[in-house]
């Protein structure tokens, strides 16, 4: 297939164009990075495409993979942050819907991205594609960034919406961010540990997506997670027990919330989400468990 990637660059996207090129599709990769940088990132074989503009009436895409957003936990959600946010999801959707409008020959299918911060916190409860959104801003940003991919479905396209949890591979992300800090001792429990975190292995993602990508039964909203998630504490627990320290600091609640304002709602708190559809439609995770995600990506002897 002929297949343009969004985020091609980032830490998914790099991973999913090595497989879908092993696989024998072609690629096309959206960044405002230099060519010679997507190339370098994404593999030698990709097209990069610097400008939608550059996606033009007659250009011909099977399937497009919509995976575009800047880091929404990098940095204080000023009105400033905010904007640039929703510009980076809402934005780029919807010019990137544009384009596909005025397209000869549409894709048939768009995979495009979203997250589990669409339902908010709602403490222990368990939540899947059919429950409702949430009201603070990262919910907000997810119900509105969905929305702006909903025209795909009125052109006949069919429609994913990959809200996505987090990611685990070693080479970056969140437990790249966090392995010095464990292996120096220094790994904390967030609160009172009881807030919940939906994860998933980088290789049950990419299975997942290119199993949404290939069948076309599949449509609607789709939970990328594995089926355990884990409250905060089993989470420090885990990541401590996998590289042989303890990890008995807390951070408290008020302190994150004075540090990060109402971005600390992401460390505080938590989604406790079920991939109901994905488990519907057969899939089988390679890594169910926390602790064997751990033991494939952080390999450390005893």
């Amino acid at each position: 297939m002929r297949i343009l990637i969004t985020g091609g660059t980032g830490l998914i996207g790099r991973r999913l164009c090595a497989f879908l090129t092993a696989q024998g599709h072609t690629l096309t990769v959206l960044s405002r990075q230099h060519s010679s940088v997507v190339k370098v990132l994404c593999g030698a074989d990709v097209i990069p495409m610097c400008g939608l503009d550059e996606y033009r009436a007659d250009t011909v895409f099977d399937a497009v993979i919509n995976l575009a957003g800047e880091p929404i936990a990098d940095r204080r959600w000023t009105a400033s942050r905010q904007k640039i946010l929703r510009n980076s999801r809402i934005g780029l959707t919807t010019a990137l819907l544009r384009r596909i409008a005025d397209a000869h020959h549409k894709p048939a299918v768009l995979l495009s991205g979203s997250a589990i911060g669409y339902y908010g916190d709602h403490g222990d409860d368990w939540q899947d594609e059919s429950s409702s959104a949430g009201q603070d801003f990262g919910a907000l940003l997810c119900v509105e960034w969905e929305g702006a991919a909903l025209p795909a479905a009125a052109m006949g396209i069919r429609l994913c919406l990959l809200r996505t949890g987090l990611v685990l591979d070693a080479a970056g992300g969140v437990l790249q961010k966090m392995r010095l800090p464990f292996q120096l001792g220094l790994g904390m429990q967030i609160g009172d540990g009881r807030q919940w975190m939906s994860w998933i292995h980088i290789d049950d993602y990419i299975a997942l997506l290119y199993s949404l990508l290939m069948d076309a039964s599949a449509a609607g909203r789709f939970n990328m997670v594995a089926p355990n998630p884990v409250q905060n504490a089993g989470w420090t627990a885990a990541l401590a027990h996998q590289l042989h320290r303890t990890a008995w600091l807390k951070m408290p609640a008020a302190v994150l919330r004075l540090m990060l304002g109402e971005r600390a709602l992401l460390l505080t708190g938590g989604q406790r989400v079920r991939p109901a559809q994905a488990l519907a439609r057969g899939f089988a995770f390679r890594y169910p468990e926390l602790a064997a995600a751990l033991d494939h990506l952080w390999q450390v002897p005893d």
